[in-house]
């Protein structure tokens, strides 16, 4: 078995964990390998120096953001990601500090499910949490009208607008006041972000819609961002086109660890079963 394993250079705590876990995985005959200017550093091979197929999961260190840009780098890669939690609000990124080896240990024997997840696209960015359109350096709010399969629903006077998978529906769509999506749904949810009408709320659909967003305001350019990282100008006038992507990004869900619990967490519900 081979596992790329990635340790947060933002935190320096992070690579000494680092050589401890993939010295607990060579221990068990994993083959531990890890980007070029980090192998050397935990002691794993440079990941250029190997066949990259032959990966079968990637472990992440960090929070949610660490994975999304292990994502956008190695998206290509045909293998399901694991997240060590490092940080603090992550939904993804849910195996805590204190359970990294009982989870090392249930990855290795085979007590997990690979959770697939869609993800969209737009302009050839493709996001796993969302795509939004926001009105930038513009100081008011902007109007963006939205198609569905070509059909006009609506136009909105907002700082922007959200398109959100499942998986991104706990992120900024959630701040924004858009429902959870269970993260395995086939769906997509638009949420505007501060919208000038409060009749204005998210809207929930099937993935297999197109999407258009049309930039409505004689103003300067907006911004298209995909999960906060690449991004593109829209000028007054120009349209965009959303949709579900081909990419899937592929979850290890370890048994040990549910969902719901997870929320409960991390949203801070204090809620008993009487």
């Amino acid at each position: 078995m081979m596992i790329a394993l990635f340790p947060n250079e933002q935190k320096l705590s992070s690579f000494e964990l680092a050589i401890q876990i993939r010295k607990f995985l060579e221990d068990q005959g994993v083959t531990v390998v890890s980007e070029d200017d980090k192998a050397a550093r935990i002691g794993a091979k440079p990941i250029s120096s190997i066949d990259t197929s032959q990966i079968q999961f990637l472990i992440s260190m960090g929070g949610d953001g660490t994975i999304l840009r292990l994502f956008h780098r190695y998206g290509h890669l045909n293998a399901a990601l694991l997240g060590i939690n490092l940080g603090h609000l992550g939904f993804m990124a849910d195996v805590p500090a204190g359970h990294i080896y009982p989870s090392l240990e249930e990855l290795l024997n085979g007590a997990y499910v690979i959770d697939h997840r869609i993800s969209l696209e737009t302009r050839g960015l493709c996001a796993v949490n969302d795509i939004v359109i926001h009105r930038a350096h513009n100081y008011s709010l902007i109007e963006l009208a939205l198609y569905i399969d070509g059909a006009y629903v609506n136009t909105f006077t907002a700082d922007g607008i959200i398109i959100a998978t499942p998986n991104g529906s706990t992120a900024y769509s959630l701040a924004a006041g858009g429902p959870i999506l269970s993260p395995t749904l086939d769906a997509i949810v638009i949420t505007p972000v501060c919208p000038h009408t409060i009749s204005n709320r998210p809207i929930v659909l099937t993935s297999d819609h197109t999407i258009e967003i049309e930039y409505m305001s004689p103003y300067g350019p907006v911004e298209v961002r995909a999960d906060g990282l690449d991004s593109f100008s829209l000028n007054s006038q120009e349209k965009i086109s959303v949709a579900k992507s081909s990419r899937i990004f592929k979850r290890v869900n370890l048994h040990r660890h549910d969902y719901f619990a997870t929320l409960r967490t991390k949203l801070g519900w204090s809620g008993k079963l009487r």
